[in-house]
């Protein structure tokens, strides 16, 4: 039933149609929906008809619609995979459907096409989407650049026509148009869509910047390094494609049993028929008994012994924050060996926050007091680490004073006139170049050894302290790793384009031993590829952009949904909706309890399935006995599997180790 989740050609016309229209598909824009509303509106119509006790003439052609509507795709390509020599479980399920009507279980027939229709749709929309956000990343860079001839002279030109060597200028606030090297100025650069650091870059004469990054309030004059079709962003658009499209063919652990059982059954009811008329044996009891078997050995109890704990299990992780995209993710997860996080807005809350406030003790000020100071200096700047200065003031109830002669200069600091007393807050490279204050030096060394981005406050033109600042981690990374080691046997890996001295703190905040640092994203693809390489079954969670490619390569992919990026969001198999870490033990435990309570439905179905089989072939199983016990057996799988829907089962998947 889920085979459709797993068959992308269907699609690849309507995606890039919709994507070339420059914007987000809409669902009945694929045909694949399209059909399958169609039938589920004959369905419901025909259905009402026949409960209203209309004659059979007024309900009879709706159904056949519904067969026709949502059965004729699907059913097409599981012929034209019959050419290729294999029994697709599409085909499979539309003959299932038929035969049903055959024997006059309309109804039912109908039913299975209608979900069957349903299901494909869902998965062509949600392939549409993906490569809408993979398209839409390409809109990070911008469309135009200011490009520099060799006396200066300025001119507007399209970014894809930028070649290496170039000169461009990016002014304050906008966007880089190419991968190059900074020539001439100085600015800070946010570069999270790349790298994934949580805090601006400062950028100087010979710093390498990246396409798609946003510049801060200093002018930059970049020399072009890359032409802009092989920048990092446009790579990042190739490597999520091509993952995407060679990552392995996907089936339910079901639908590979399917394949065997269905041509086996197929075989044995086409012997039940001809062999017994090829001996003479009469045409209605023959055709009857081979009618029974198909019924009673059909794998409606298998097929439903895997998908109601599926999405019982799905139900019930949506109900707590989490969203399975589809039946072969809950399944995939389950099996899971090893686990990659990003650090800024995985294990971090990806806002920077004011963790340490140090005064020196020349200074004779408290700590509230060089807070003030500090923040009233940054309050009009709009840098992220002004924020946080202001925010932690804020949060202390210190008022702030009047702020007079402000000044910023970009990769420096600000300065400005306090209560009539200079201040200056910067980083400590710039402020205490030179200077000989040791105890200054060696706080601000200390901030940065334990992790923390160092903010140094000048008064009057000396040292009076530093804050320490850092991106907060969040409440329940250290469980989530306890629990996610206890679950797959190893410890997870750690996978940041952050700088190597705050990976490797926060890693050992959280007991991640094994801790790769500066990593672009096609460096956390070769990470990925390599444990995958080495056997293991890899989990990454990420949430930006520069996680996409890792999340599209990965055996499993799950992105946090809060500040998740769109392209992360689409690309990434699951999502944390609620940011809630500590809900990823939970639904791996979840898998795993779904994978069990499924093998238990296949021996209750293969029981079933046996004993009727047995008795249809050596006496006379009567046909509305047959019905009954299939019919029995599909429901006590059912009902077996709905078991996931409780709360319970997530409560018991959350203790579970």
């Amino acid at each position: 039933m889920s085979s459709t989740l797993t068959r992308p050609s269907s699609t690849a016309g309507p995606v890039r149609d919709a994507v070339a229209a420059g914007r987000r598909t809409r669902i009945l824009a694929l045909p694949e929906a399209r059909w399958a509303a169609a039938s589920l509106v004959l369905f419901l119509s025909a259905l009402t008809l026949q409960l209203l006790g209309a004659p059979w003439w007024a309900w009879g052609p709706l159904y056949a619609l519904t067969y026709i509507t949502g059965g004729w795709e699907p059913g097409w390509e599981g012929l034209k995979a019959l050419k290729d020599k294999t029994l697709d479980v599409d085909l499979l399920m539309v003959v299932a459907a038929l035969g049903a009507a055959a024997i006059g279980q309309v109804l039912d027939g109908a039913l299975l096409i209608v979900i069957f229709a349903t299901s494909g749709a869902l998965e062509a929309f949600a392939t549409a989407r993906t490569a809408d956000s993979v398209r839409g990343l390409l809109d990070l860079a911008p469309a135009t650049a200011t490009r520099q001839g060799d006396g200066g002279a300025e001119e507007a030109v399209p970014a894809h026509q930028l070649g290496v060597g170039d000169v461009i200028l990016v002014r304050p606030g906008e966007r880089v148009a190419a991968d190059g090297r900074v020539l001439y100025g100085a600015s800070e650069v946010d570069q999270a869509t790349i790298t994934g650091e949580p805090l601006p870059v400062a950028k100087e004469p010979g710093d390498e910047v990246f396409a798609g990054t946003l510049n801060g309030t200093g002018a930059l004059r970049v020399t072009v390094e890359r032409d802009p079709s092989d920048s990092v962003i446009a790579r990042i658009v190739a490597m999520v494609e091509e993952a995407s499209g060679t990552k392995a063919p996907t089936q339910l652990f079901i639908e590979k049993v399917e394949q065997r059982y269905s041509i086996g059954m197929v075989a044995a009811t086409v012997a039940l028929f001809a062999l017994p008329l090829a001996f003479g044996e009469a045409l209605q009891p023959t055709l009857l008994r081979a009618m029974t078997f198909m019924i009673v050995a059909s794998p409606c109890a298998v097929v439903l012994a895997t998908m109601p704990p599926l999405l019982s299990a799905i139900a019930n992780a949506g109900r707590h924050g989490v969203l399975i995209k589809s039946a072969i993710v809950m399944e995939r997860l389950g099996q899971i060996d090893t686990v990659a996080l990003d650090k800024t807005g995985t294990l971090t809350e990806g806002t920077p926050r004011v963790t340490d406030i140090r005064p020196l003790t020349a200074s004779g000020l408290t700590p509230d007091t060089l807070l003030t100071f500090a923040a009233a200096a940054e309050h009009p700047s709009e840098h992220p680490l002004a924020r946080a200065i202001t925010d932690a003031a804020r949060t202390r109830g210190i008022a702030l004073p009047s702020v007079e002669d402000f000044a910023s200069a970009p990769g420096t600091g600000v300065s400005a006139t306090v209560d009539g007393r200079a201040v200056a807050v910067g980083g400590p490279a710039r402020l205490l170049n030179g200077r000989t204050d040791q105890a200054a030096v060696a706080l601000a060394a200390q901030l940065e050894e334990d992790g923390r981005t160092a903010v140094v406050v000048l008064l009057d033109g000396r040292p009076a302290g530093a804050l320490g600042i850092a991106d907060r981690l969040r409440t329940d990374a250290r469980a989530t790793v306890t629990r996610l080691t206890a679950l797959t046997g190893s410890t997870p890996v750690l996978v940041t384009g952050d700088n190597p001295r705050a990976a490797a703190r926060l890693g050992a905040d959280v007991g991640i031993g094994d801790v790769r640092a500066e990593l672009l994203p096609q460096d956390k693809v070769r990470a990925v590829r390599a444990l995958e390489r080495a056997g293991r079954k890899v989990l990454v969670v990420g949430d930006g952009v520069n996680d996409a490619p890792a999340l599209a390569a990965a055996h499993t992919g799950i992105a946090m949904g809060r500040a998740g990026s769109d392209l992360a969001l689409e690309t990434a198999d699951a999502i944390v909706v609620r940011d809630e870490l500590a809900t990823i033990p939970t639904v791996v435990a979840l898998s795993r309890r779904c994978r069990r309570l499924v093998v238990q439905n296949l021996v209750i179905a293969a029981v079933f399935i046996t004993g009727l089989v047995i008795w249809d072939l050596t006496g006379t199983l009567p046909l509305p006995l047959g019905v009954a016990g299939h019919e029995g057996s599909t429901v006590i799988v059912g009902l077996n599997g709905l078991r996931l829907l409780r709360d319970a089962a997530w409560t018991r998947a959350r203790s579970a180790e």
